[in-house]
């Protein structure tokens, strides 16, 4: 039980950068893509059990030492995180520091890795999931827990407004890199002039200093479980999500479009009735961006999302992973160089309100691709890497096993929903609900 296991803080640090930000940098305005986020923190676990290895020759003290002297040194890179955010306007790069805390867990990591407990979980975690910056107190928070057995778990806590799930994981692995000793010269070093390359493409808009939420998610009693897809089901799912529309779908396209039918199947046996459903799927828009040289380097949000649609006679698993494929291409064909700001606040102005009563929206993103599990601050790669959906109905957020392959799927729905899903024979048959990570 979560009552069983103890998390003390024994210190908590304010880290600043290792070099003052340039007075030019002190101001860094937030591009629209920043602030069409909303004002939470999201959540990074990285696990690494002891080990006997010669690699493994840090203490606890040791660790401690040279995260925090990283840590320092990542921030002067990425100057903005050891900022404050001023609402939807800028960051103010004023060198307030970043939170690193430090915790002894009363028990061997194993007991946190066997069927994880998201109350556990928690635990491990610098500040609530989704806790504002006014709550938390920096944009970004960092807590080192050691275990008795000698395990470590680093938990990362950051504000999306100054960073995306590809922001997050080029500072996790300059971090690292810093920790090794192995940044030079040839290494893609993030440079403070990278920063507020976006916000001269894509200009903040006044729409969204208005005081009320732009964006409007529904309210209401929610639960959130861990479905795992090992590499076999992986293969097996894809093979029957294969059409002759999409003869090779991803597995991204076959986990999500899984998920969907399930959760609108569950929805529908709940209501009695079928609604329309849509589900949006985040998408990095670096690599969407062919018109704008810089965009692949862009650093804090450069994420939007297309939206696939499915009617009420239209529950079927290959017609929806055809759906996610069709819209992805017609994303694609009406915006080869990307969408503009303009496109983005017309959007949202249209359909913000993702709290309509006739229409079931899910939301998916996806972490898959991005190297957390390369992550070596000195003793070795993490075993297990977690993340959470926001914990807001009908979210989805999708991360890579440690073999590259296999898919863990954190899911948030209603109550009742869940009930259902949990029993999903068709979820079921290829996700495992909550294995044990070791």
């Amino acid at each position: 039980m979560a009552s069983e296991i103890k998390v003390e803080v024994i210190h908590k640090h304010t880290v600043k950068p290792s070099s003052p930000t340039p007075h030019h940098l002190r101001s860094l305005g937030l591009s629209g893509f920043d602030q069409f986020q909303p004002d939470i923190h999201i959540p990074l676990i990285l696990f690494y059990p002891s080990s006997s290895d010669e690699i493994d020759n840090f203490d606890h003290s040791e660790k401690s030492k040279l995260l925090k002297k990283s840590l320092s040194e990542a921030l002067t890179r990425f100057y903005p995180f050891a900022g404050k955010f001023e609402y939807n306007v800028s960051i103010s790069c004023n060198d307030h520091g970043a939170a690193f805390l430090e915790t002894q867990v009363n028990c061997p990591i194993s007991k946190i890795l066997d069927k994880p407990e998201f109350s556990n979980l928690n635990q491990l975690l610098p500040t609530a999931i989704g806790a504002k910056q006014a709550e938390a107190g920096y944009l970004l928070l960092a807590q080192a827990n050691f275990f008795e057995c000698g395990g470590l778990a680093i938990g990362v806590s950051i504000s999306h407004k100054v960073a995306d799930a590809s922001t997050f994981s080029t500072f996790i692995k300059s971090w690292a890199q810093i920790a090794l000793g192995t940044t030079s010269t040839t290494d893609h070093v993030v440079l403070p002039a990278e920063f507020g390359v976006t916000a001269s493409l894509f200009p903040p808009q006044d729409f969204f200093n208005s005081p009320q939420p732009t964006v409007h998610f529904p309210k209401e009693k929610c639960i959130t479980r861990r479905f795992v897809f090992d590499a076999s089901n992986i293969a097996a799912l894809k093979a029957k999500a294969a059409s002759a529309t999409v003869p090779n779908p991803t597995r991204v396209e076959a986990v999500s479009a899984l998920i969907w039918n399930c959760a609108m199947e569950a929805s529908r046996s709940n209501l009695g009735f079928k609604k329309p459903s849509v589900c949006c799927q985040a998408m990095d828009m670096r690599k969407r961006s062919s018109g704008h040289a810089f965009a692949e380097n862009i650093f804090g949000n450069f994420v939007w999302c297309f939206t696939a649609m499915a009617l009420e006679s239209e529950f079927d698993f290959k017609s929806l992973v055809a759906k996610l494929r069709k819209s992805l291409e017609e994303y694609r064909e009406k915006y080869p160089n990307g969408v503009s700001g303009d496109v983005v606040l017309q959007t949202i102005k249209e359909s913000g309100n993702l709290a309509r009563d006739d229409v079931e929206t899910y939301m998916c993103t996806s972490w898959c691709r991005f190297p957390f599990y390369e992550t070596n601050f000195g003793w070795g790669k993490p075993s297990w890497v977690s993340i959470r959906s926001i914990e807001i109905k009908n979210m989805v957020a999708l991360m890579d096993m440690s073999d590259g392959v296999g898919i863990e799927a954190s899911l948030t729905l209603k109550k009742d929903d869940m009930a259902m899903i949990e029993s999903s024979k068709e979820l079921l048959a290829y996700a495992t609900l909550n294995p044990t990570v070791i």
